[in-house]
Formats: structure tokens, sequence, C-alpha cells
């Protein structure tokens, strides 16, 4: 790593590989900051695609859940976690403060989340919540029980027709639109110049390789080598040629839900999966499972859909006349020990394998990352510019 505190702090000319949630946040920070930034990215422009094919960071559901991700990962993670929906919070408000559009319909929730299990899976619940129960937290950051009566009052529509369906509050967590938070750091991260089409095939230390998108794999007729102060390394599962970065398959289903007016993002502690549901903006619910081991980009397989839309039609029986909107699949970029990783060198900084854990953990590493390439103006950084 290098020394932060050597290199001083005035403007200098960035280079960005990748415009997807780092890249976008990155941009936005850094141009706000004062400096010179410039993008590159395959994709012909800033749109969200749902093909399965662009940044991952569009298919996400949001889910800012330092909580529940203990059941896999340890208080490290979390402790990110929990700066990042502090930083998060920021962000969104100065977002919505540049954007009137964006106070009708805030960016970010922060209410809370919902772990829920039928009665026949309480014991596997029981287990999960042990693991997910950090003892010596403060009471506001713990796991409590939620009866039937204040579940109806707090969420009307779950409900299970099966018996009684049991409920735990995970405090403190929050939930964040993900498109719109992507469109909304590209069209704030002004001065930022964004190259569209344009693959960079890799990285030297102040120093962008890069060549056309559908030149990826061919000979270097076609490369240009664009020099930088500092260059950063966002691609994720793009990266694979600089370090040992594998994509793991994610999948959402889009449903059209009038009238259901969720509140929180819902985990199912399902036998097969661990099935989410996340309200969005105009009657939208997300419903995904959290991880498959496949790097395949096609599209959902009868079974996953079946299994994903069956699971949450069990506790929110109002989902029966749903509309499905979209069916979304996408790889996520994960390290083989599950762990984000930073890596500071002088003139090149890499940030790389956010897994399942993107939206909860990208302010909080791009936070770090910026302070140890001493690429920010004080210490104490937020992303509020």
């Amino acid at each position: 790593m290098c020394d932060a505190n050597s290199m001083g702090t005035g403007s200098r000319r960035i280079g960005i590989a990748g415009a997807g949630l780092l890249g976008r946040l990155l941009a936005w920070t850094l141009s706000a900051q004062g400096h010179e930034v410039s993008v590159f990215d395959p994709a012909p422009d800033a749109i969200a695609r749902h093909d399965g094919q662009g940044a991952a960071g569009f298919t996400a559901a949001g889910m800012l859940s330092p909580l529940a991700e203990r059941e896999t990962a340890d208080g490290a993670l979390a402790d990110l976690g929990w700066r990042s929906i502090a930083l998060w919070q920021q962000t969104c408000e100065a977002l919505a403060a540049a954007d009137v559009n964006l106070h009708a319909a805030p960016l970010m929730h922060h209410k809370g989340s919902l772990l829920v299990a039928h009665g026949s899976d309480l014991g596997a619940a029981r287990r999960v919540l042990n693991r997910v129960d950090d003892r010596q937290a403060a009471q506001h950051r713990r796991p409590h029980s939620m009866g039937v009566r204040d579940l109806a009052l707090i969420e009307p529509a779950l409900h299970s027709s099966s018996g009684p369906l049991h409920a735990w509050m995970l405090p403190g967590e929050a939930h964040i639109d993900t498109v719109r938070t992507l469109d909304a750091l590209h069209d704030q991260a002004h001065g930022v110049h964004w190259h569209w089409g344009l693959r960079v095939s890799h990285l030297t230390p102040g120093g962008l390789h890069v060549q056309p998108a559908g030149d990826a794999g061919a000979d270097n007729q076609h490369l240009t080598v664009h020099p930088f102060d500092w260059v950063i390394d966002a691609r994720g599962t793009g990266a694979k040629a600089a370090c040992a970065v594998r994509g793991v398959r994610g999948e959402v289903v889009w449903l059209h839900a009038p009238g259901l007016h969720l509140q929180r993002p819902v985990r199912l502690l399902h036998p097969r999966h661990r099935v989410y549901i996340v309200p969005r903006p105009n009657e939208v619910v997300l419903v995904g499972a959290s991880e498959i081991e496949s790097e395949d980009r096609s599209p959902m397989s009868l079974r996953s859909a079946v299994e994903l839309m069956a699971a949450a039609h069990s506790v929110l029986p109002s989902l029966a006349e749903a509309r499905i909107l979209r069916m979304d699949v996408n790889l996520r970029p994960a390290l083989p020990d599950h762990a984000p990783e930073v890596h500071v060198e002088p003139g090149l900084l890499r940030i790389n394998g956010l897994y399942r854990h993107g939206w909860l953990l990208a302010p909080a590493l791009v936070e770090q990352a910026l302070h140890q390439a001493g690429l920010v103006r004080h210490a104490d950084i937020t992303l509020n510019p």
C-alpha cells in the first residue's frame, strides 16, 4: 500500500476503467474533489440494460443489509456495511439536492428489513439468527422477533396461508433504488469525460490500454494507451486478466404489484434459496436469489423463475395478480475468499471482489481506497461533494 501522506492532494488526471457502480461512484466523488476524470466502458452508452451483459449494479436489488450478511460474512464486513449506509445517506441527500425529481421518490429508504420463515422452517431460521445476531452489538443493531400483530401493523401484506409467519426485524438496514441511483451518479458527475464503446484491456501505473469494445481478444493493432496521473480498475468481472475474479450469477424477477405497498426488504429463509423481495417505486417489487455458482449469462430457467415467484407468493399472497415485467440475470464479481480487495500502488488503484455485497460496501471501499491513494482533500472524507 502506498503512503497517502506523501502524495499530496492537488488536482490529478484520473482514468477509470468501468462505468458500473464503482466506476460511477468514483467518477462522481473524484470530480467533486476537483480532479479531471475520464471513464472508459464497453457499453454503448450510460443507459441501463437488462440483457445480462451490462453492469451488474443495474441488476442488483440494492439491499443494504449488514446484519443479514453476517450469516456468511464476518464482523469486519458488517462494519464496512454500517459505514456505507451512512455514506449512502449523505450521497442520496446530495443527489436529491441537485434534482427536485429525487425528492418525490427518494433513492434510499432507511426503515430496517425483515427476515421471515414459515413454521416448518423455524429451526433453520433460528440457526441463521444465531449466526446473524451479534450479542456484543448495541440493541439497535440486533434482530428482534416480531409478533403477528406487530408484523401486520408495519407490513400488512405479509402473511402465510399455511400458518403463522415468523418474522424478525433487522433494525438499521436500508435499501436503495439501484437503477435510478446509477443514473443520478452519471448525470451529476459534472465535468467527467465518458468514453463509451471502448474496452480497457489492461492497466499499468499511469496508463489505460484501450481498444474498441468489439475488438476484445483481437491483436493490439487498435490498442491505444491513454496516459493519466492515476488509473483505477473498477471493471469487476472484466478484470479477469488482472486477478482471480470469477462471476457469480444472480437472478431477479421484476413484478408490477398494484396495491401491495411493501415498505421494507424481506428475506425469506427458504429451504432451497435465500429469497429476497425488495420494493421499488411505482408499485414494483424485485424477487431474487442471493447467489448461484455459475458464470452462465443465459436467460433465467423455468425452474428458477417458478421457485422464486412461488416462494415470494407464499408470504405475499397478493402477488398472485402481479404482472411479470422482466427476468434479469447478471454476474457479480467474486474473489476466491469472497472478500473485497483494495490494491494501491503509485499511479494505480484496483477495487474488486464486491461479490453479493456491491451496493452494501461500495461507498466505504471507495472512501478507504481514495484515502489510501491520497486522492481526497482530507482524511475523514465523505461522499458528499
